[in-house]
């Protein structure tokens, strides 16, 4: 039999768990949830510095590999993605950032009504659950964040001081008042358990008998009848099977498989379609185009004093380690390698911030991503200094390979591809040299391990940032919100351009890249979306 609901979400990731838990809470409707992947109870994807493991764990993990990218010498960029309950939330570092108001700004002045900071802002609060009181902050919603300074690495101190020393402001929340300055960043955990949209929103409405969850269920096509969506077809357990949605069909799958089950079932560049024996519904040239994703570069120090290292390479201090986050879930293992950082302007003739900062008390030298290995600390003391432009201009595209929804799309990143971008490159490169001459920082540096004192001027620096520089984790933009049809693909509701009944609900319908980690503007999203959902539905009543 055929099974009947009124919506229908196609996947349980960051936003999908926020939408379930949002559509069913009052008991009027009924919602089925299906994700490709399986069950997030594991103690490496609970335990927030887990995801060293869950890195490169293809049980739980999409694994993408994009195509060869020109401007990284031909390099492809390995690309993480979570197949599992509560999506890329559930393997990521957790770093709690909601990005510049100004990027929220710049999404309104595009014609999107509706999404400026001040709409926005209140979505933000609605989730949150802060560890403390706060005119900016949320407290009593599902999701917690911690304020991670008072447990923070003491090496984070020095990288501080001397950002403070070249007359980089500091900031006590990057999420409040003063989002622009160095600082500690916030994380979502609980407890010194991963607070994921999983724990926070899914978990605890399970049993909501409005709520139909379905795991290792790949959802194949949209099911339409004339433009109207009325269900999906998805496969499980090696059956193929059909759900048909009274009202709407939510696509949540995130930048990589929502812009590819819209292909798959017919909406997309209509001329690509047909080459690949997909009949097109819609020809909507604008789906998976304008792929934006931050890429970043870490150099790395040993140094005269102890770091995370010292703490979790060798085997005894990881028992050490485990054993105080059995005891009382604190310690290192309680919190991400992403502890401090911020969000800077590389000189003054910059209106906002257009450089993010990593500062990680631990390396990784020993494990490159080619080696395809979980992440070890390095046996000796040292710590990672990264940076990423905020808001990159390049954009890239995601296609389909072929008409075989068990098949991965094609990834172009294209990155570095203006001269914007490359400039703010140059200048983060930059700055993290006259970081590590600074003093504190200068005074407990031995050596630059990576990329070396002899990599020096603009020239070379580039091109060790061809050479080594990957994503950071953060596609976005691929389903595109905007007012025009023909260049983007939902409107300012995240209704889908040209058919009825389909919507898409994730980091892919961000107009452009927010300054920051993306987990948190997709929780916002979301939230917001999930609102418009229901507004809509009292309204046809």
């Amino acid at each position: 039999m055929t099974e009947e609901f009124d919506y229908i979400i196609v996947g349980a990731g960051t936003a999908g768990c926020v939408l379930a838990n949002r559509l069913t809470e009052d008991g009027k409707y009924s919602v089925l949830l299906l994700e490709a992947g399986g069950s997030d109870r594991s103690i490496w994807i609970q335990m927030p510095i887990g995801y060293g493991r869950t890195f490169f764990d293809k049980r739980i993990n999409w694994m993408y590999d994009t195509e060869p990218v020109e401007a990284l010498g031909g390099r492809q960029s390995y690309w993480p993605r979570g197949k599992v309950i509560g999506g890329s939330g559930s393997i990521n570092a957790m770093v709690y950032v909601r990005g510049q108001p100004r990027d929220f700004d710049d999404w309104k002045a595009l014609g999107n009504e509706g999404w400026g900071w001040e709409d926005v802002l209140p979505y933000f609060k609605k989730s949150e659950d802060f560890d403390w009181h706060s005119a900016h902050h949320g407290q009593g919603g599902p999701q917690h964040v911690t304020d991670i300074s008072p447990f923070a690495h003491p090496i984070c101190r020095s990288f501080i001081e001397a950002a403070q020393t070249l007359g980089l402001p500091a900031s006590s929340d990057f999420n409040g008042c003063k989002p622009e300055g160095v600082g500690y960043y916030q994380i979502n955990t609980r407890g010194g358990w991963r607070a994921s949209t999983a724990n926070a929103f899914l978990h605890p409405v399970r049993k909501r008998p409005n709520l139909k969850l379905k795991t290792r269920a790949h959802t194949t096509r949209i099911l339409f009848d004339g433009r109207r969506a009325v269900g999906v077809a998805y496969t499980c357990k090696g059956a193929s099977l059909e759900a048909k949605a009274r009202r709407e069909v939510i696509l949540a799958g995130g930048a990589i498989n929502s812009p590819q089950l819209l292909m798959l079932s017919g909406i997309g560049d209509a001329g690509h379609l047909k080459n690949l024996g997909i009949e097109p519904i819609v020809d909507a040239k604008a789906v998976g185009r304008n792929l934006q994703d931050h890429i970043a570069v870490s150099y790395f120090y040993k140094v005269r004093t102890a770091t995370l290292n010292d703490l979790l390479h060798p085997f005894l201090g990881k028992i050490r380690a485990g054993l105080r986050y059995m005891a009382d879930r604190a310690g290192p293992l309680s919190l991400s390698v992403n502890q401090s950082g911020g969000f800077v302007r590389s000189d003054a003739t910059k209106t906002h911030p257009n450089l993010q900062l990593y500062f990680s008390p631990v390396s990784y030298t020993k494990t490159p991503l080619s080696e395809r290995k979980l992440l070890n600390p390095d046996p000796f003391s040292a710590f990672l200094l990264s940076h990423n432009p905020c808001r990159p201009t390049s954009r890239g595209h995601i296609e389909l390979a072929c008409a075989d929804a068990a098949k991965y799309p094609i990834i172009h990143p294209n990155y570095l591809a203006t001269q914007t971008d490359i400039d703010d490159v140059l200048a983060g490169n930059r700055l993290l040299k006259q970081l590590a001459r600074t003093k504190p920082l200068a005074d407990i540096i031995t050596e630059e391990l990576i990329p070396g004192q002899h990599i020096d001027g603009d020239e070379a620096l580039l091109a060790d940032f061809r050479a080594r520089a990957d994503t950071v984790y953060h596609p976005t933009s691929t389903c595109m919100m905007g007012p025009d049809a023909a260049t983007s693909v939902v409107d300012v509701r995240l209704r889908v351009h040209g058919v009825e009944g389909l919507r898409v609900i994730d980091a892919s319908v961000f107009p452009t890249i927010t300054s920051g980690n993306t987990n948190a503007p997709t929780v916002m999203v979301a939230e917001k979306g999930a609102a418009m959902v229901l507004e809509d539905a009292k309204s046809m009543r």
